[in-house]
C-alpha cells in the first residue's frame, strides 16, 4: 500500500474517538448514573486512568511491533505461541462479538422512546435483529463507502456533543454536581469506573490497523494517547452537563435514552430530538466499524494461523459464513443479557487481554523499551480492575459471571482442540521496526 493511501494521523485519530465515543457515552450512560450517582464524573477520571495505564504499554509496543493483529501480536512476541496466546486471540474476536451485542442494546434504547413505541422486550428483539440485519447486509455491499463517510459521521456527532455540552454548562445547578464521598457512593464510583473502562476501549483499533497507519513508530502511539485524552474531557464534560441539569432519579428512569432526556431542560424537545439523532449515529457507526473490524481481525488471526478457516477473507467475501457467525453471536448476547450484563461481560475480556499485553510488556521491555516499574503498577491496577468486574458481576448480574468464566473456559477448550485436531500455529505475520 502506497504511503499516501495509508491513514493520517488525524485519520487514526477520528476513527478511535469515533468508536470511543460511539461505544458507551449513549449507550450505558444512564447505568453508570444508576451505580456511581453524583460521582459520575470522577469514574469517568479513574476509568481513563486505567485506559492510559493500558496505553502505555500499547503506545511502546505499538511504535514497534507493526501488525494488525494489534495486542495478539505483542502477546505472540512475549509469551510465545503456545495455547494461552492462542485462547487470547480467540477472545479478542468475541470481544468485537459483545461489542456489537452493546450497541444494539444502545441503538434500540434510543430509537424506540424516538419513534414512541414502548421498550418492550418484543418490540427491543425486533429492532435488535433489524439492526443487525441491516449492518451485515451494509458490509456486505458497501463497506468501503461507509468507511469514507465515517470521519464526517465522527464530525457530525462531536458537533451535536459540543451543543450539547456549551448549552447545558450555561444551566448547570452547582449543588448538584458535588461528589460524595461516604462509603456507600465511594463503592458505586469505583463500580461505575471498572464498568466505564469499555468507553475508552477503542483506542485498540488503532494498533489493529497499524499495517494501514502512515509512520506508525510515530502515529501509533500519539494516535493512542491524543485520542484518550480528546475522549476523556468530551466524556467529563458530559457527565457534569448531565448531572447539573437533571436529577439521578430522572436519569436512572430514562437508563436507555438518558443523554436525550438530560438535554430536556435546557434545549427543550429540540434536545431530545437532537441528541437522539446523535446517538444513532454515534451507536450506528461505531456498530458498523466493529462488524467491520471483527472481520478484520477474524482474518488476522486467521492469516497468522489461529482461527478457524472459516473466518478467512477468502470465505468472508464469498460465502459470508465470517460475517454471519460474528454478527449472529452478537444477536443472541443482545437478546439473552441485559445492557449492565453486557457491559460487564465487555469490560471483563478486554481487561484479560490487556492484562496479557502489560505482562508481555514485561517480558520484552528491554528490546522494546519501558519502565518496569511502571508496567508493574499499571499490571497491578488491571488486577484490581479485573476482580472488581468480577465481583460486581457476582452481586448484580451473576449470569454475566457465568458467561464471562463459560467465555474463558469456552476460548481455551476451543484452542486447545483446535491444536490438537488442526495443527496449525500463529505464524505471527508482523514486523519489527
Amino acid at each position: 500500500m502506497g504511503d499516501n493511501k495509508k491513514l493520517s494521523l488525524a485519520e487514526v485519530i477520528s476513527m478511535a474517538v469515533g468508536t470511543m465515543i460511539g461505544a458507551s457515552i449513549f449507550s450505558i450512560f444512564g447505568l453508570g448514573a444508576k451505580i456511581a450517582g453524583k460521582d459520575l464524573p470522577e469514574a469517568f477520571v479513574l476509568s481513563g486512568i486505567y485506559a492510559l495505564a493500558v496505553a502505555y504499554s500499547y503506545a511502546i509496543l505499538g511504535r514497534k511491533i507493526i501488525s494488525n493483529a494489534g495486542p495478539i501480536a505483542f502477546i505472540l512476541k512475549g509469551l510465545g505461541d503456545n495455547i494461552v496466546t492462542g485462547a487470547l486471540s480467540i477472545l479478542m474476536w468475541l470481544t468485537y462479538v459483545v461489542s456489537i451485542s452493546l450497541f444494539v442494546k444502545g441503538f434500540a434504547g434510543y430509537l424506540l422512546p424516538f419513534i414512541h413505541l414502548p421498550s418492550t422486550a418484543l418490540n427491543t428483539g425486533i429492532v435488535e435483529v433489524a439492526v443487525i440485519i441491516f449492518f451485515i447486509a451494509l458490509n456486505f455491499f458497501g463497506s468501503k463507502a461507509v468507511g469514507k463517510a465515517e470521519s464526517y459521521i465522527v464530525l457530525i456527532k462531536l458537533s451535536i456533543l459540543l451543543v450539547f455540552i456549551v448549552g447545558g454548562f450555561m444551566t448547570i445547578d452547582r449543588g448538584m454536581i458535588k461528589p460524595g464521598f461516604d462509603a456507600g457512593q465511594t463503592a458505586g464510583l469505583f463500580n461505575a469506573s471498572v464498568i466505564f473502562f469499555l468507553s475508552y476501549m477503542g483506542f485498540g483499533l488503532i494498533t489493529n490497523a497499524s499495517e494501514n497507519i502512515r509512520n506508525p513508530s510515530k502515529n501509533v502511539p500519539l494516535a493512542i494517547i491524543i485520542s484518550i485524552l480528546i475522549v476523556m474531557i468530551f466524556y467529563i464534560s458530559i457527565s457534569v452537563v448531565t448531572i447539573g441539569n437533571l436529577s439521578i432519579p430522572a436519569i436512572v428512569k430514562a437508563q436507555e435514552n438518558a443523554l436525550a432526556i438530560a438535554a430536556k431542560p435546557f434545549l427543550g424537545n429540540f434536545g431530545f430530538v437532537l441528541i437522539t439523532v446523535g446517538a444513532l449515529f454515534s451507536i450506528s457507526s461505531a456498530l458498523n466499524a466493529t462488524i467491520f473490524g471483527g472481520a478484520n481481525i477474524a482474518y488476522s488471526l486467521a492469516k497468522d494461523g489461529e482461527l478457524p478457516e472459516v473466518f478467512e477473507r477468502k470465505v468472508w467475501f464469498k460465502s459470508t459464513e465470517g460475517l454471519y457467525i460474528t454478527a449472529g453471536l452478537g444477536l443472541l448476547i443482545a437478546l439473552l443479557f441485559d445492557i449492565g450484563a453486557i457491559a460487564s461481560i465487555v469490560s471483563t475480556v478486554f481487561t484479560v487481554v490487556y492484562i496479557f499485553v502489560l505482562i508481555a510488556h514485561l517480558r520484552l521491555h528491554k528490546k522494546y523499551g519501558g519502565n518496569k516499574i511502571l508496567i508493574l503498577i499499571n499490571l497491578v491496577v488491571l488486577l484490581a480492575v479485573f476482580t472488581a468486574l468480577m465481583i460486581y458481576q457476582w452481586h448484580e448480574h451473576k449470569s454475566a459471571f457465568y458467561a464471562s468464566l463459560i467465555t474463558f473456559t469456552g476460548a481455551l477448550a476451543v484452542e486447545y482442540l483446535y491444536r490438537k485436531f488442526v495443527n496449525r500455529k500463529i505464524t505471527g505475520n508482523s514486523s519489527s521496526e
